[in-house]
């Protein structure tokens, strides 16, 4: 029988797809690309019309050498490199390097690792979608001629080592711009006003809180005003206005897409954009399960679309019908378009069998990859049912003529949430008692609190934040969020404190320079514009290097001026108070591949460099000197006494410098909570 051959990208897949494809098929990986532009220059023809020179990447000619045997066994080649851009890029780019122009070369894609999908794959094969190569092309050669064009000047500048790309300098923008907002916010003063009244027959009270007049909500700003609706208030006679019931569904919520899932897994697992990737990656690939072999858990994990084939809405209604009720089961969920914005090319993601529950593969997984299986299966299965159905009650109390309202529901039907709840789900407000209250119900106030609130400036950025905001304004694409971020911490243009993103100096200077300099590059909406471009040219409506021809020649005038008119920007190290022992200068902070380290000054004289111990701002509890940040071997932080080994206090959570007031013990921070350390304490505030 003919000998058939099959590439794919990772060395992950290959098992699991040589088992569903049987003998007759060889199964290898490329490892990713294998060409790419030259890192030593440019590697684009800016004279001859941004003519691309790809080259073998470094190190991957002995794999390619592995390639070429294999290929000259085979009679027919299928390419099954990933299932977007990037991956017909790799498909296209492996034709070249495999000199594949003369053989039986087939292009196959598949949206999950699975039999059926592959095997439909292999009868339905395809010739490379050159539309698609050219959009990866455009934007790669594109934010090559900006990241080659603008680093070197910020070398010249500010300092070696520094860059500049399209979308990072966009998104280095919007942090900023969120850090200008935050220290420019000007507070404002306002009242609010809660009310407790006693209920005839009732052991318990009413709780309400101040809503206005009867012609329409109202602002309280000081002080003076809330005291005078509250002396009104108590000395009027409180009578039930209106009782109000009512039904109210919450949807269930669409599976997830890309940007969703980095914004989930961030807020209820504490994942990185990074690492939610990389896990999702590896449930996509494939994973070893006892007794059923090598299983891809979840469907392809870069997509904006919220879509799902009939096989999976099919496998969702056997499932929740006869594993949950016939009752819950809602149908296809809704489909959700942004503004042309979604290019809509794969499902959401999903599991790849709704009836492998998350519990099924606990034990056989590691633990991340169950906390994001067990998210994503949820996710889903929560998807296809029914919407829940609460049970509204509000009650609006006259006192003198000013407005209390109280609002509580009750849950009648669970439907989604017996399978998947948020934060925002937790937070449903129950009252029994005001289902007990009618319009002849009579009530006297007990009292009325004000209490003096101040607005708040906007919340720093968090990576689940920052990603929600890219995707509404079109910046980027699903697989671009993640590096994106990544490279503004590794450049230290950004840092995070906890989970909050903040600017550095560094980062201010570059996008200050960015704003001045090359607004295009930094302007949301041009960036935003552009992507719809690279979105045009994917569909064929487009030549992709239009877009470099409309581009390039503003970039060079922007370039040439700001070389000529940039003045240097001098970023001091950040000095310490500790001494160099081998000099006697003040040590610096300095950034390597690994983070912080201190350096003397007087480098080269003094090449002297120590490790640098962040301290917590607390003082130790047993022996009251400095507490500093350190770090396990695996990177686990903890909190240890500068001191040690002579002290050896240690805690994996931040001690708050406060002391028990039930024990005496240490406190330390959890979440929002400060918890005693004492043994057998339990105090928490």
């Amino acid at each position: 029988m003919a000998k058939n051959l099959v590439i794919v990208e990772s060395p992950a897949k290959v098992a699991t797809i040589k088992k569903f494809l049987g003998r007759n098929y060889e199964v290898v990986a490329s490892n990713g690309h294998v060409r790419d532009l030259p890192k030593s220059d440019m590697g684009v023809d800016l004279e001859h019309d941004f003519e691309p020179r790809y080259i073998t990447i470094r190190g991957k000619g002995e794999l390619l050498s592995n390639l070429r045997k294999e290929v000259k066994k085979a009679s027919r080649v299928f390419l099954a490199t990933d299932p977007d851009r990037e991956g017909e890029a790799i498909s296209w780019h492996l034709i070249a390097a495999l000199k594949l122009e003369d053989k039986e070369v087939y292009r196959i894609s598949f949206n999950e690792i699975t039999k059926n999908a592959i095997l439909k794959a292999i009868d339905h094969p395809r010739e490379i979608d050159e539309d698609l190569v050219n959009a990866q092309q455009a934007r790669r050669v594109i934010d090559r001629v900006v990241g080659y064009s603008i680093s070197p000047l910020l070398w010249a500048k500010v300092k070696r080592g520094l860059s500049a790309g399209r979308v990072q300098s966009s998104t280095l923008r919007l942090v900023c711009d969120r850090e200008d907002e935050i220290k420019n916010f000007v507070p404002e003063e306002y009242w609010t006003l809660d009310g407790t009244f006693d209920v005839e027959g009732e052991k318990k009270e009413l709780s309400a809180k101040f809503y206005g007049t009867k012609d329409g909500k109202m602002d309280v700003g000081n002080e003076a005003e809330a005291l005078k609706i509250k002396e009104k208030v108590q000395s009027s006679q409180a009578k039930i206005l209106d009782v109000k019931t009512g039904k109210r569904e919450k949807k269930a919520p669409l599976p997830f897409t890309t940007s969703t899932l980095q914004q989930e897994a961030s807020k209820t697992l504490n994942f990185t954009t990074q690492k939610t990737m990389r896990v999702a990656q590896q449930l996509y690939e494939g994973v070893a399960i006892k007794g059923k072999g090598t299983i891809a858990l979840i469907t392809y994990l870069r997509t904006d679309s919220t879509r799902i084939s009939d096989t999976a809405l099919d496998m969702a209604r056997e499932y929740i019908t006869s594993e949950i009720g016939s009752s819950y089961f809602g149908g296809a969920p809704a489909s959700k378009k942004s503004g042309g914005k979604v290019q809509d090319a794969h499902e959401a993601i999903r599991p790849t069998d709704i009836t492998l529950t998350p519990s099924m593969v606990k034990d056989a997984i590691p633990k991340d990859l169950y906390r994001l299986y067990q998210l994503i299966w949820k996710r889903f299965c929560a998807s296809c049912m029914k919407p829940a159905v609460f049970d509204t009650t509000t009650v609006e109390v006259d006192c003198g003529g000013y407005v209390f309202k109280a609002s509580a529901s009750s849950m009648r039907f669970d439907g989604y949430m017996s399978v998947y709840r948020t934060e925002e789900d937790e937070k449903e407000n129950v009252n029994v008692l005001l289902g007990k209250l009618d319009r002849v119900t009579k009530l006297a106030v007990k009292d009325v609190v004000c209490d003096q609130h101040f607005t708040q400036p906007p919340a720093h950025f968090t990576e689940a934040s920052l990603v929600r905001t890219l995707e509404e304004l079109g910046i980027g694409r699903p697989s671009t969020y993640a590096p994106t971020i990544t490279n503004l911490l590794l450049k230290h243009y950004v840092a995070k404190e906890g989970k909050n993103i903040f600017t550095t100096e560094l980062g201010e200077v570059v996008n200050d320079i960015m704003k001045e300099s090359f607004p295009d590059v930094v302007d949301e909406q041009f960036t935003a514009r552009m992507e719809e471009q690279l979105d045009a040219v994917e569909n064929g409506e487009m030549e992709w290097k239009d877009i470099l021809r409309e581009f390039y020649p503003n970039l060079d005038r922007e370039l040439k001026k700001a070389q000529e008119e940039l003045e240097k920007v001098e970023i001091r190290d950040e000095e310490t108070d500790v001494i160099c022992d081998k000099c006697g200068r003040n040590m610096v902070i300095k950034y390597g591949p690994h983070g912080k380290f201190l350096a003397c000054p007087g480098f080269p004289e003094c090449r002297n460099t120590k490790i640098y111990l962040e301290k917590a701002g607390v003082s130790c509890p047993k022996c009251g000197k400095e507490v500093l940040i350190r770090k396990t071997k695996k990177g686990r932080r903890y909190y240890g006494c500068e001191d040690n080994p002579a002290c050896d206090f240690m805690s994996w959570a931040k001690p708050t410098g406060e002391k028990c007031p039930k024990c005496g013990s240490y406190m330390v921070e959890k979440g929002k909570h400060k918890v005693c350390q004492g043994e057998g304490c339990g105090y928490s505030e």
